[in-house]
């Protein structure tokens, strides 16, 4: 029985309003529907969301509250029967990219995502381990309220994105989710990487590295710790870098200007920590008090932040702060190839070549 088909039967036949989640476990339970997806509360929702927004005020289902839902049959006597009104419902057509893209509003949509994780999901539910385009990709998390956006092609920034991050997790050694795979086509790594015992290898080893250069962070001296902070900050974009002289300038080590595309500069106030302890909300609220006039903070740790500290940074009413903890640090050194060189290897695999 298809999913709406099912919603509505059981709506009926309880004849007052069920949370989206009542109405999933009773439709599987009575095996009604049966589903591989993870998330069958989400798909049961789309679905209905979806036939509210094309049936309009035919509709026999109502919305009463946030994911909850009542049977327009079951109340105004329109129909007696559950079989009479299965039979009335349209078919939504299984496939969702042979249907008109219908978007639900913003009290419909689950907790929106960013463009990777959404896709992540899409193509776990969907994908069945064979790639998507990523314009599939697209079209299923905004027909699933997964994310939001005002742009006019969500399919590029979705592709862009996807792109982006491979990229950037390459160069910094590791396992990047997704995988292109031709042209336009995306899958998950981890669909083939399970059986790919090099993968494995080599993501185990540059795990040891990253854990290496951690470690290495808190044993270089002072001035040679200095130098590579001033190389990572140099590749972040950031100019005019000057060191602080020590113990002045309430606590700040470093001062630049953070250039981005030779078009946004901004003044920035940079403290380093290099500490095997959890950074604590005094310290965000002495960078904070240090700034000068349009200036902003940051704080590069070789360890974490606590609860607190994060809390304080992201005040609504301060000067934000930004926050670099150690596994970040180390990330972005491996990824300017600060501390790290790369070696690699031709690897060849039987098979036709793929578009490109």
């Amino acid at each position: 029985m298809h999913a709406l088909d099912a919603a509505q039967l059981v709506l009926n036949e309880s004849g007052k309003p069920l949370h989206i989640s009542e109405i999933t476990r009773r439709m599987i339970e009575r095996g009604l529907w049966q589903t591989q997806g993870q998330t069958p509360e989400m798909t049961v929702n789309s679905v209905i969301t979806r036939y509210l927004h094309e049936s309009g005020p035919a509709a026999r289902v109502q919305k009463v509250g946030k994911r909850i839902y009542q049977s327009l049959t079951a109340t105004n006597g329109a129909l007696t029967s559950g079989t009479a009104a299965v039979q009335d419902l349209p078919s939504l057509n299984a496939d969702l990219e042979s249907r008109p893209l219908v978007l639900p509003t913003r009290s419909d949509r689950a907790e929106l995502l960013s463009f990777t994780d959404a896709a992540e999901q899409v193509l776990e539910r969907f994908g069945r381990q064979q790639p998507m385009h990523y314009q599939s990709i697209t079209r299923h998390a905004l027909e699933l309220g997964l994310i939001a956006t005002a742009g006019q092609t969500p399919a590029a920034t979705m592709y862009a994105v996807i792109l982006t991050e491979i990229d950037r997790l390459t160069k910094r050694g590791e396992q990047p989710r997704f995988v292109k795979i031709g042209r336009g086509m995306v899958g998950l790594t981890t669909w083939s990487a399970q059986n790919d015992e090099l993968v494995v290898l080599i993501d185990k080893h540059n795990r040891e590295v990253r854990s290496k250069l951690h470690a290495h962070l808190h044993t270089m001296k002072p001035v040679e710790f200095e130098a590579l902070i001033g190389r990572l900050l140099t590749a972040l974009g950031f100019d005019s870098v000057a060191v602080t002289p020590l113990g002045g300038d309430g606590g700040i080590d470093v001062r630049g200007i953070l250039v981005v595309g030779d078009v946004i500069r901004t003044r920035m106030a940079v403290q380093v920590k290099r500490w095997r302890r959890n950074v604590q909300a005094p310290t965000v609220q002495q960078v904070r008090g240090s700034l000068g006039a349009h200036e902003q903070g940051l704080i590069m740790t070789t360890s974490d932040f606590s609860k607190g500290a994060r809390d304080e940074a992201a005040r609504p009413d301060a000067t934000p702060v930004a926050l670099m903890d150690g596994a970040q640090l180390v990330n972005l050194l491996i990824e300017h190839d600060i501390g790290v060189r790369r070696s690699s290897h031709d690897l060849i695999k039987f098979g036709e070549e793929e578009d490109v």
